[in-house]
């Protein structure tokens, strides 16, 4: 018998002063077996990063790519079905990138493991082609104190500002400070 993805709430309140955007989205987020809190935290980081000025054609919401390969971690696409915006998490190949931008508006990528370095080296001259992609990477101290915030029902206040993100549960509080690898500054 497979084991069943494990649901978690989070509430989230958005202030991010770099980019003017203020939100309170409403998570349901279900968590694959093999999913660690880390990466699940990612990509509640990713959400909120990447959460649109504008809502008027949609949000930004959680996809299936641990289900579905042809899925990324997150996505916005509007009423139309259109992909505007392809958010992945970890250390995709490049043709999996390169798919992604051919597919989407725009394309983010959020690395945060201990090998992104070594990674990035490998596959960087590969990606010269991909005008649409920003990769970041999180600071593996970063992502594994994010971490530690998980919980089965999260209220979470993320604020941003100069390129810092702040993310408190109401007892603990993680700094993350996104290192940009790739894209338009």
């Amino acid at each position: 018998m497979a084991i069943k993805a494990t649901i978690y709430k989070a509430q989230l309140n958005l202030a991010d002063m770099d980019r003017n955007v203020y939100a309170d989205p409403a998570l349901t987020i279900a968590r694959h077996p093999s999913e660690a809190d880390e990466r699940m935290m990612i990509r509640v980081l990713a959400l909120a990063l990447g959460w649109p000025a504008d809502t008027n054609e949609g949000t930004l919401e959680l996809a299936k790519d641990m289900w579905d390969t042809d899925e990324p971690a997150l996505w916005h696409k509007n009423f139309s079905d259109e992909i505007l915006h392809w958010v992945d998490v970890g250390q995709p190949d490049e043709k999996r990138l390169m798919k992604a931008c051919g597919r989407a508006r725009k394309v983010s990528l959020f690395a945060f493991q201990s090998s992104t370095p070594v990674w990035w080296t490998g596959i960087e001259n590969k990606l010269t082609r991909a005008t649409n992609l920003t990769i970041w990477q999180i600071p593996t101290e970063q992502s594994q104190a994010l971490a530690k915030l998980a919980q089965r029902s999260m209220q979470l206040q993320v604020s941003v500002q100069d390129g810092t993100v702040w993310v408190n549960d109401g007892s603990d509080t993680v700094e993350v400070t996104p290192v940009q690898l790739m894209g338009p500054r």
